[in-house]
């Protein structure tokens, strides 16, 4: 079959790239299709400005104007919404005519939407899903007695029975007691120990309520924070409120001998109860440092308090900022002849001013920030407004200025707080280093108003870093980006001339630190039982025991224990893999070792020679085989003789990972856990503290945060279940996990 080939005229542009003109255009009009021009009427107002006109309500719309086409959407509007009066009142007539007539004419058939009136009717599922909303919400138990609600559901489902109050606070408590169940299973599965931070609410009725979060490390390297308890304490001043809540968390999560740290916040601790969780932290983490691991402040809290200072320092003068801001933003006209102003001037900012909420300092700041960008349209607004007399003067927009410079250091330190996933520990060591060298330099400056307000400052945060600087340091060291050269780095510019002691604190600590994962990872001694032949038998659960009489030179060599010939009616002195790695480094220890291994050496030699002299060789070679076995037994004699270098000591001298954005620094632990056993599993406890005992939606907080009357008035237990279940469903619950730094919270 032959396919007819249509000729096609090509279409040439003219040179000065104009349409082509009418004349080649066909004559012929294109005829209008669209459902509009039914009732609308084209009508020729001027030159090249066409209308359309309703035919209805002769109301007249833009069609074509020049070269632009309005289209026929606003017209269909018109119709189809009824916002033609004439077509709305003839559509209303005909509903009621057909209404009145609908007895006489023939039922038509429904046809059921597909996919719903299959779906049958769950009452146990509408209970669940609204036991869900009310935790998620924080919407009130007693909502399900509203009317309002009551009409609502009733209206969604007929056939839906409203529940009591009762049985949705017994729903809300049987999903707080499933998704515990969840996270307890999960938590018993992590190879690691868990770390605790403690804050703190009172309610109006001077009652505390003791929030304990734990965060941890899960066998995929997934770092989860979670809320663990919310324990009421009826006199929360009390120096055993905090220890017995922690008690009751500990047992309650069967993490008796698992905790790592404990944090928590000095605003609501006295010296007290500071020493209280101190020992009851020694007692059940006995190995960690000999309980150091306790973090008696809040990062967060720390620089608030640090911001609020130096609002507080220039308070007059903050004070005129805000009177000039509300001056602008509570009056319509102020505002439009501002931003006319700002036009004028040709100001760059893109920043808006806004009047700040004073009970998050961060929106202060950002009100000066941006007030300090537009502040010539502010020196310039008096000679607009006679009324504007509280202009402040240059000498106010620098100490602002100032001001901002610090009050941006603080808000970048805790942004880390804020973000979509929560910092491992490694990196808050940047950010309080950063703050510490910045407080120090400028108390140090020669501008007397930047010392003034920033001496009393520097003290108040020397607290804090003398507290923290141990563990923050031992952190950063776990990041193969850094390791101990940053700790140096930072050091001497911190301490100057004293960064040796301060780095060898740091250095002894993580060393230290270290040796006590040994220890537990340790097996426990044999037992040495002394019989007359020197022969070895196996236990009976498949161990060892050596049975000998002590040599008469006094000292007996096996498997790295040293035992000093005794009087017969004393046992023999044993001692330990962490007592030996502790006398690795007193000179007496090493000679009285190497005075041992050489006489246990001339031992060895003198029974050989005793061997070859009975047997006598019937082989006239020397090798055996294939030759090389004496020369693994040389390379095992030559390796044993030099001491292996620890995992960390390793770890420490390999060269650093060049530095990335986006490193992920669990994922390279996880990946090297093979390579550095013991290492590993300390850098998965360290990695997990948390230096702030708040969430993200309080960092910036100046004021604490008080139970409101409705979660005081309800019973402890549905109290902790809406509050913790909340924390669990709001970011998946454990399904999900974390990755690159972790995951801010469940």
């Amino acid at each position: 079959m032959e396919t007819a080939i249509i000729p096609v005229t090509p279409i040439t542009p003219t040179d000065n790239n104009d349409l082509v003109s009418s004349e080649v255009q066909p004559n012929k009009r294109r005829r209008k299709k669209s459902i509009v021009w039914d009732h609308f009427t084209v009508e020729t107002v001027g030159d090249g400005c066409i209308r359309a006109c309703c035919n209805q309500c002769k109301k007249s719309f833009a069609y074509i104007t020049g070269s632009k086409l309005a289209g026929t959407s606003h017209l269909k509007r018109h119709i189809a919404l009824g916002i033609c009066p004439v077509s709305r009142q003839r559509n209303q007539q005909a509903s009621d005519t057909k209404t009145a007539n609908a007895t006489y004419e023939p039922r038509k058939r429904q046809r059921a939407t597909p996919g719903f009136a299959s779906i049958p009717f769950n009452q146990e599922r509408c209970n669940h899903e609204i036991a869900k909303m009310i935790i998620m919400h924080e919407y009130p138990l007693h909502i399900v007695e509203h009317p309002g609600f009551i009409d609502f559901a009733r209206t969604l489902q007929p056939q839906f029975n409203m529940v009591s109050f009762n049985t949705i606070q017994g729903d809300c408590v049987a999903m707080y007691l499933n998704e515990k169940q969840r996270l307890l299973n999960f938590i018993n599965e992590i190879p690691g120990r868990i770390s605790l931070t403690l804050d703190l609410c009172i309610s109006n009725q001077t009652v505390g309520y003791v929030f304990i979060t734990g965060q941890f490390i899960d066998m995929e390297w997934n770092l989860h924070r979670c809320l663990l308890n919310v324990v009421m304490v009826p006199s929360p001043d009390s120096d055993c409120a905090l220890q017995q809540a922690v008690v009751s968390c500990l047992s309650d999560w069967h993490l008796e001998n698992r905790l790592f740290t404990l944090g928590l916040d000095q605003s609501f601790s006295n010296v007290n109860i500071n020493q209280n969780l101190r020992a009851l932290f020694s007692v059940r983490n006995p190995y960690m440092l000999h309980g150091q691991f306790l973090i008696g402040n809040c990062f967060a809290r720390v620089i608030s308090l640090l911001a609020q200072e130096a609002l507080w320092s220039v308070g007059e003068t903050v004070k005129k900022i805000r009177d000039s801001v509300k001056f602008v933003k509570t009056s319509d006209t102020h505002e439009e002849t501002f931003f006319g102003l700002k036009e004028q001037l040709k100001v760059p900012s893109m920043k808006d001013i806004f009047i700040d909420d004073q009970t998050k300092w961060n929106t202060t700041y950002d009100m000066l920030a941006a007030a300090c960008e537009l502040k010539q349209v502010f020196l310039c607004l008096e000679t607009s407004i006679p009324d504007y007399n509280i202009a402040p003067s240059m000498d106010d927009w620098k100490q602002i200025e100032i001001l901002c410079t610090y009050l941006k250091l603080f808000f970048d330190a805790v942004s880390i707080l804020t973000g979509p996933t929560y910092p491992n520990a490694s990196a808050f060591y940047h950010e309080v280093s950063k703050v510490q060298l910045e407080l120090t330099h400028a108390a140090m400056s020669n501008d007397p108003f930047i010392s003034n307000l920033t001496k009393p400052l520097k003290e108040k945060f020397d607290r804090y870093w003398s507290d923290c600087f141990l563990v923050l340091a031992i952190a950063v060291v776990m990041d193969p980006r850094f390791k101990m050269k940053l700790v140096e780095f930072s050091f001497s510019r911190i301490y100057g001339d004293d960064a040796g002691m301060w780095i060898k604190i740091v250095d002894d600590g993580i060393h230290e630190l270290y040796l006590e994962y040994i220890a537990q990872a340790l097996p426990p001694p044999e037992t040495f039982v002394e019989e007359r032949n020197g022969s070895i038998i196996p236990e009976q659960n498949g161990g060892v025991i050596l049975k000998t009489e002590p040599p008469e030179d006094g000292y007996l060599h096996e498997e790295g224990y040293l035992q000093e010939e005794q009087t017969h009616d004393a046992a023999p002195q044993e001692v330990s893999h962490h007592e030996v790695a502790h006398q690795e480094d007193s000179h007496h220890d090493v000679a009285h070792r190497e005075v041992s291994d050489q006489e246990v050496n001339s031992q060895e030699i003198t029974h050989q020679e005793e061997a070859s002299q009975e047997v006598p060789s019937q082989d006239p070679l020397i090798s055996i085989g294939d030759g090389l076995s004496d020369f693994e037994v040389y390379i095992s004699e030559i390796s044993g003789s030099h001491q292996m270098k620890s995992e960390l000591d390793q770890y420490l001298e390999e060269s650093l990972l060049p530095r990335v954005q986006d490193f992920d620094i669990l994922g390279w632990w996880k990946l090297n856990k093979t390579k550095y056993p013991t290492l590993s599993r300390m850098a998965s406890d360290i990695l997990s503290m948390p230096f702030s005992t708040v969430g993200p939606d309080s960092v910036f907080d100046t004021e604490r945060k008080k139970m409101d009357n409705y979660h005081s008035s309800l019973r402890p237990v549905t109290l902790e279940a809406l509050i913790c279940a909340k924390d669990w469903l709001q970011y998946g619950g454990l399904s999900q996990s974390c990755d690159g730094n972790v995951k801010m919270e469940f």
